[in-house]
C-alpha cells in the first residue's frame, strides 16, 4: 500500500452522496478553547444558523461550544455536496473574527470536520438526542435546555411533547461520536 492511500485521521474522507439526514461534528486546532465567552459563541453559533439556511441545510439539532460542535441536519435535495463549502465559509469567516479579536493574524483556528450520514433510524433518533444533550454530557448544565447554545430548548417549544418523550428516551451512552473535547466551563 502507498502512502498515499492510507486514510490519515487528521484528513477525514468525505463522502458526501446525496440527500438525508448527516450528524457533522468539527473541532477547532488542538481543541483549543477558542470561543470561550458568551459573545464569541453566540456569533459561532448565529454563524451556523445562517449558514445552514443559505446552503439548504436544515438543522433538527445542534450545539455549539468553545471548542466544537455538532449538529444533525438534513441535506438540501439536490444532495450534500454543499456541506463541505457551508463549513469552509464558517470556519474562514470565524477564524478571521476571533483572531482579528485576539490580533493573532493568520492563526489556525479550526481543525477539521467529521460527518456522519445517518441512514438507520434509531441511529438517527439518538443522535438527536446526543447532540441536544450534549452540553450535560460536558458538564455545562443539568438540562440541556439551559444551554443557550443548543437546541434543546428550541426543540422543547416548537415538537409536541410526545416526540420530545420519545427523542429523549434514546440512549446516548453507546453512539459513536468523535467527543473528545473539553470545552470551558465558563460561558
Amino acid at each position: 500500500m502507498s502512502d498515499a492511500s492510507i486514510p490519515w485521521p487528521h484528513a477525514p474522507a468525505h463522502r458526501l452522496t446525496g440527500a438525508g439526514a448527516y450528524m457533522v461534528t468539527a473541532g477547532t486546532y488542538r481543541k483549543e478553547n477558542r470561543f470561550d465567552r458568551p459573545e464569541r459563541l453566540m456569533v459561532l453559533h448565529r454563524g451556523l444558523l445562517k449558514l445552514a439556511v443559505k446552503y439548504g441545510w436544515t438543522l433538527e439539532a445542534w450545539a455549539v461550544f468553545s471548542n466544537h460542535y455538532h449538529f444533525v441536519a438534513q441535506a438540501p435535495a439536490n444532495g450534500a455536496a454543499s456541506l463541505s463549502i457551508m463549513l469552509k465559509e464558517l470556519h474562514a469567516k470565524s477564524a478571521l473574527w476571533i483572531n482579528r479579536l485576539d490580533r493573532q493574524p493568520g492563526r489556525m483556528v479550526w481543525h477539521n470536520f467529521w460527518e456522519t450520514r445517518l441512514t438507520h433510524q434509531r441511529s438517527y433518533l439518538a443522535r438527536l438526542n446526543y447532540v441536544h444533550q450534549n452540553a450535560v454530557r460536558h458538564g455545562l448544565v443539568n438540562v440541556a435546555s439551559h444551554y443557550p447554545w443548543c437546541s434543546a430548548g428550541w426543540f422543547e417549544q416548537t415538537a409536541d411533547n410526545a416526540q420530545v418523550r420519545t427523542i429523549y428516551r434514546f440512549k446516548v451512552d453507546e453512539v459513536s461520536v468523535d467527543d473528545e473535547f473539553s470545552p470551558a466551563g465558563e460561558w
